[in-house]
């Protein structure tokens, strides 16, 4: 999703910049909000099930004990996160609309975006779109900057919490107990930058709610193009991060980038360094899941209880 912010709307924004065009026109206007506040579902709600994880593997008796989860079970994970994030933002595609303006100096027309419901609409969907834009403030501030935020501080503490009390913990492993707060640390990571992206559009949200009389056209212009910068940045920074902490995901990456340069027909000995590097990917920790431990070899007969 960061990929199709990047691709689609940043291209429209920067051309919208330039030319005073909206490119693609009405429908321009109403598909970028839509992605855009897609996209903050899709990073909310996915930080809040990586908390849910993260406090199941802390939870956990032993991690052997733990089996992997199905990937039907992922997928449907992900299909509930990106279809309720989708939903939760149709109302974007009927609050945005295509204006048209002069400039009193130049007198040359520019196109912009504009917060108001059609008059087309039904009268039951034009009330709804109406109270969603009366309401839009707080539920931007409480469901995609709150709830992530608050959801993954409390995971984050509960988990400590347990791990603190636990007496069994020391039975995990150092290695497991590390790879455990190496995943904790990268959700920090992202929540940290998600949290430091959106909070400039949720501070300049509250502000122009009350002080809009008082606020010219070209600042809020200028204050709702920086915000869309930093969502940018954030789409930017993200996977980059994810592939520089989580190094499973990180070497993962790297070897398709490697296999799709070579062509896929490594010879013998590139054959053999990637098998190793695979084998070496499937015994670190998965971001998602513990795998569990596989069986230990038998031990040597050395003629001793021991």
């Amino acid at each position: 999703w960061d990929f199709l912010i990047l691709f689609f709307c940043l291209p429209v924004v920067i051309f919208n910049e330039i030319t005073k065009k909206r490119l693609l026109g009405d429908m321009s206007c109403r598909i970028v909000p839509f992605m855009e506040v897609s996209s903050l579902g899709v990073t909310t709600f996915s930080l809040c099930a990586l908390g849910i994880d993260r406090f199941h593997a802390a939870t956990s008796p032993q991690a052997s004990t733990r089996p992997i989860e199905q990937c039907q079970s992922i997928i449907a994970k992900l299909a509930v996160i990106w279809v309720g994030s989708m939903t939760l933002s149709v109302p974007e595609i009927l609050l945005w609309q295509l204006a048209r303006d002069t400039s009193p100096v130049s007198g040359v027309a520019t196109e912009f975006c504009t917060m108001k419901p059609s008059s087309n609409l039904p009268e039951s969907i034009y009330s709804l779109v109406l109270t969603y834009q009366n309401a839009r403030m707080w539920w931007y501030f409480g469901c995609y900057f709150c709830l992530p935020v608050l959801f993954t501080v409390s995971c984050q503490l509960v988990t400590r919490r347990i791990r603190g009390t636990d007496k069994k913990s020391e039975c995990r492993g150092a290695k497991h107990g590390q790879s455990e707060g190496h995943l904790n640390c990268t959700i920090i990571a992202l929540t940290v930058i998600y949290g430091l992206c959106t909070t400039p559009e949720n501070v300049c949200n509250i502000v122009v709610a009350y002080m809009s009389p008082d606020v010219s056209k070209q600042t809020l212009d200028l204050l709702n193009l920086i915000n869309q910068f930093f969502l940018f940045f954030k789409c930017s920074v993200t996977p980059v991060l994810l592939l520089c902490l989580c190094r499973p995901l990180g070497q993962a990456f790297m070897d398709c980038c490697c296999c799709c340069c070579e062509g896929c027909g490594p010879d013998t000995t590139s054959s053999e360094s990637s098998a190793d590097s695979k084998l070496k990917t499937e015994m670190s920790s998965s971001i998602f899941f513990d795998k569990p431990r596989e069986t230990p070899p038998p031990l040597l007969a050395l003629g001793t209880p021991c």
